[in-house]
């Protein structure tokens, strides 16, 4: 089974809003806003980005200015550039490449509920456990 690709050539200039459900090349120039929310996009050398971009997994090569959120991935090649913020899981950058932002590397909404519900749980037990060391010390004292 092969999967779609569509690439956008480096002469084409969109502006606008730009959504799709299939993986994603750009060597063009969009401004705007890219959505491929379940599907791979790749900014090529040639590809200048001025977008907020949404998408699973994002592959930057050429330049990106705008925030980016992907669900799994953001990888910033060598060359690569991307001027904003970053939303994703798992975030790689390369040596040689270029970034100025912030990174928010937020896990998936059912990992995150019980990374909190175990350090909830830890305070409660701890004043449990120092009860009853103090009283048999307290007991100790008195006879």
């Amino acid at each position: 089974m092969e999967k779609d690709i569509v690439n956008i050539g480096k002469s084409v200039v969109i502006k606008g809003e730009l959504n799709g459900s299939e993986d994603l090349t750009i060597e063009g120039h969009v401004e705007g806003t890219i959505q491929l929310k379940e599907h791979v996009l790749t900014i090529g050398p040639n590809g200048r980005i001025k977008a907020q971009v949404y998408a699973k997994s994002v592959i930057v090569l050429g330049e990106v200015t705008g925030n980016v959120t992907a669900s799994e991935k953001v990888d910033i090649r060598d060359n690569g550039s991307v001027d904003g913020d970053i939303v994703s899981p798992r975030v790689a950058i390369a040596e040689g490449a270029h970034f100025r932002g912030s990174v928010d590397m937020q896990r998936k909404a059912g990992a995150a509920p019980q990374a909190q519900a175990k350090p909830a749980a830890a305070p409660a037990a701890a004043p449990a456990a120092a009860a009853p060391q103090a009283q048999p010390a307290g007991a100790g004292v008195r006879a």
